[in-house]
């Protein structure tokens, strides 16, 4: 088997990953309900490595743990394209007090199936850090019973609506652990909801202390600078979550919507543009260009972005459709009103 234990490093995505899963019989995914939350990003590692398995026909046994249902709208929205047949597959629940009993079912009737579609030899260097992560998880120390507790309460955080609820469910994590890097950053992202930015802002510090490549930390760390008037700040943030991650769509955006703020169009419109070309879902980015062609004026264009925006959902996600209609009516007048008349 081949387990991904220390992290491969992105260069040997494609050769070691991927040549892996072409490799085993079968493809096991573990879903929480935190698990798929940035598979709408077109270029995560696990919505690849789905998609990869898909492609190869792969025995594909989906592992419901507690809180997951395929049913919820957050977890809905990240099937889209090809992973969208995940749900499709036949999966097996793992309740915490049945956990022997799932992995008994799990051996005999999920794993204890022929194969039908053609396994593809790995490749030498496939095969080396295949044997190396064998190594690292044979010789790694027993999983404590608090580190499995603080992810259940960090699970718990994710799943529900509530404000208060997420910030003392994440609370409750870090207290079991406090080198819980994204526990920190899911608490500051609910404490930012809750208008408490300086709790925001210490919890987000506390993520990028405990991992320093922590691109999403870096960036709302940036959104909360911005709150809180930090403008310089904010920009940091948003070019350092860049560098770490070169593809990040909503980084680019959020630097874009900075930019137009502080008058460097020019430079917004480019960082606009790139994070349309990375992910042409992103809608904000339609939203951002949009406001970026208003000040240049050129509303033709702005009038196109803001229905782009509209027709990708943006107006109902963000509650401002209203706003962005009544926006593309007066500037349809105004873009008549500069027009003169053919005599």
């Amino acid at each position: 088997m081949f387990f991904d234990f220390n992290g491969v490093a992105s260069g040997d995505f494609e050769s070691v990953i991927l040549g892996n899963i072409k490799a085993r019989a079968h493809f096991i995914v573990l879903l929480t309900p935190s698990a798929l939350e940035r598979c709408n990003e077109p270029g995560d590692w696990l919505r690849r490595e789905i998609e990869s398995a898909l492609e190869t026909k792969r025995n594909i046994v989906p592992l419901m743990l507690e809180g997951f249902d395929f049913g919820t709208p957050a977890i809905a929205n990240q099937l889209t394209g090809k992973l969208a047949a995940l749900k499709r597959y036949n999966a097996l629940d793992v309740p915490a007090s049945y956990f022997m009993a799932a992995m008994e079912r799990l051996r005999e009737k999920f794993l204890n199936i022929p194969l039908e579609g053609v396994l593809h030899p790995a490749s030498a260097s496939a095969e080396l850090a295949t044997k190396k992560q064998q190594a690292a998880a044979d010789t790694a120390p027993t999983v404590q019973e608090k580190e499995l507790t603080a992810q259940q309460w960090f699970e718990r955080g994710f799943d529900t609506k509530d404000l208060d609820e997420k910030v003392r469910f994440y609370g409750q994590a870090i207290r079991l652990n406090r080198d819980f890097a994204e526990a920190f950053n899911n608490r500051g992202f609910a404490r930012h909801a809750k208008g408490d930015l300086e709790g925001a802002l210490s919890d987000y510090n506390e993520a990028i202390r405990l991992k320093r490549n922590y691109a999403v930390g870096f960036l709302n760390r940036g959104i909360t600078r911005k709150a809180k008037g930090d403008m310089e700040g904010a920009l940091q943030d948003y070019n350092e979550a860049i560098r770490l991650k070169p593809d990040y769509a909503t980084a680019f955006n959020n630097r874009a919507d900075l930019k137009r703020l502080k008058g460097d169009l020019q430079d917004a419109f480019q960082d606009a543009n790139e994070a349309i070309r990375l992910d042409s879902d992103l809608v904000a980015a339609f939203h951002t260009r949009a406001e970026i062609f208003l000040e240049k004026g050129n509303y033709k264009s702005a009038i196109a972005d803001f229905q782009k925006y509209l027709d990708h959902g943006g107006g109902a996600k963000y509650d401002n459709q209203l706003a962005v209609e009544k926006m593309i009516r007066d500037l349809q007048k105004k873009l008549e009103g500069t027009q003169g008349t053919e005599k």
